[in-house]
């Protein structure tokens, strides 16, 4: 068993916490390319490594990937208006774009320069495979983008499953690789299929026991 202390070690990942820095370090999957897919479009909200985040396309179809809080007043940039390569506030008309740059600020006099001093949180992007990626690490340590090993081309036919679970990332993964529990947890809804034999052919159409091989079968 671990202690409360492992138990941490493993499992948090906000902040300075050791395994997200170290997640971090990776392109991860933010969202479906699909929830983004219209320029000018309704941003998404994202949460990622405990960070709140939002995701739109803009004008010019490039995909950013902002922290949700507008760096002004802290309104929520989700809410925001997506328009001529930039998500501005509705708060006060701070208009970011995907890199972060500052673009306008509505509040502030034509000559005034506070929009050059001012960087928001944004995150580099990639699609592939029908999903958005984000580096999230420092940008001297950020690898070469690959695609993903069930997506090696552009072409290749691809079907996303997305599910929001309640529950850290060791919890689902440790779900996902326990076969020992499919009997248990899933027994009524993954019932098992009947085969003659163990076949090619027998996986792709089971074969139908007759009543004979039923009978047989039934015997001690």
């Amino acid at each position: 068993m671990l202690t409360a202390e492992e138990n941490d070690l493993l499992c948090r990942v906000e902040g300075d916490a050791p395994m997200g820095q170290m997640m971090r370090r990776y392109w991860l999957p933010a969202c479906m390319s699909e929830e983004v897919a219209e320029a000018d479009g309704t941003p998404v909200r994202v949460k990622m490594l405990g960070e709140d985040l939002v995701a739109f396309r803009d004008t010019d179809g490039k995909v950013g990937v902002l922290g949700e809080y507008c760096p002004h007043r802290g309104a929520s940039l989700a809410l925001g208006r997506n328009e001529e390569c930039g998500l501005r506030c509705l708060y006060h008309g701070w208009k970011m774009d995907v890199a972060g740059n500052v673009l306008e600020m509505a509040s502030e006099p034509p000559e005034s320069r506070l929009a050059e001093k001012v960087k928001h949180t944004a995150y580099p992007t990639r699609e592939s495979g029908g999903l958005v990626w984000i580096y999230m690490g420092p940008s001297e340590a950020m690898p070469e983008f690959e695609r993903p090993p069930f997506a090696p081309t552009e072409d290749t036919s691809v079907s996303i499953v997305k599910v929001q679970v309640p529950c850290n990332w060791a919890q689902i993964l440790e779900g996902a690789i326990d076969s020992a529990h499919s009997s248990s947890l899933h027994s009524t809804d993954m019932p098992p299929a009947t085969f003659t034999k163990t076949s090619s052919v027998a996986r792709l159409r089971p074969a139908r026991l007759s009543s004979t091989a039923s009978s047989n079968a039934s015997r001690p």
